[in-house]
């Protein structure tokens, strides 16, 4: 066995939802972050449960059109309008919106609007929301459900959305999977997310890495069964993520150039 590295920073997997944006949307990350990070610590929900003001019926109607105004800086401006004072009456046409909306920064937004309301209130129509066929919606749920950081959402997420054939939504699974797992279920969920190595593109297997090293140390057993796996992409795989636990500041680039190197020598990277 290797020795023991520090238990890494959890990570996020931000490739799917981009890196940089305008300050609008530095705005937005932050709010997420801080309201996620407040209710983890203290058990109490900082949002507001009842809109900052009442809106009135035509200010409603208003804001709907905006969210589906041709103008994505109309839509953008809408959805910060309505998380800013947030209403119960918009929680069905924000999750409707967030499935076939086309612009990243606008989802984003519609994402924070959402964390803006009750939990009551959205947690129960995202989970609805993962049956959807459309696959950005089940995605933007997922996605939503890891800001919103509610684990009542956690018996929603299948081994069948783990395993999603899109792999935008099992990137979206995996990083709401590791957000929600209560502390019991870190070893299971490793196993299962496990099952996924050596498979999809390169974006897809850096995001399960992340996924696997943000879980701790539980992931290390199930690492090292997978590099004596018979699958070459498993083994190469397994040994980059293994890399990455050890050093998550050197990269997955890193990771991967090592394990080639590792794998072509026929090793596995760990002292006998």
């Amino acid at each position: 066995m290797p020795p023991r590295g520090p238990r890494p920073k959890t990570r996020t997997d931000q490739g799917a939802q981009g890196r940089t944006g305008p300050a609008a949307l530095g705005r937005v990350d932050a709010h997420h972050r801080t309201d996620a990070d407040t209710r983890r610590r203290t058990g109490t929900d900082t949002r507001r449960s009842t809109p900052a003001h009442r809106h009135t019926d035509t200010d409603a109607r208003r804001a709907l059109r905006a969210l589906e105004h041709g103008d994505p800086s109309v839509r953008l401006k809408a959805a910060m309008a309505v998380g800013t004072a947030p209403d119960p009456r918009f929680v069905e046409p924000l999750v409707i919106r967030c499935g076939i909306e086309p612009e990243f920064f606008v989802r984003e937004t519609l994402t924070w609007a959402l964390t803006r309301h009750a939990d009551e209130a959205t947690v129960p129509r995202l989970i609805a929301e993962l049956g959807q066929d459309r696959p950005q919606a089940r995605s933007q749920a997922l996605h939503t459900l890891s800001k919103i950081g509610d684990r009542r959402a956690w018996p929603a997420l299948t081994r069948e959305l783990l395993a999603d054939p899109d792999e935008e939504v099992a990137r979206a699974a995996w990083r709401a999977a590791v957000a929600l797992v209560p502390e019991g279920g870190r070893a299971e969920l490793a196993g299962v997310l496990a099952t996924r190595l050596g498979r999809g593109e390169h974006r897809t297997r850096a995001s399960l890495s992340r996924a696997l090293v943000a879980l701790g140390e539980v992931v290390l057993p199930v690492l090292a069964a997978a590099t004596g796996d018979p699958d070459p992409r498993v083994r190469h795989h397994a040994v980059a993520t293994e890399r990455l636990w050890h050093d998550p500041e050197a990269g997955f680039e890193s990771a991967v150039e090592e394990a080639k190197r590792v794998v072509a020598l026929g090793g596995t990277g760990r002292e006998e």
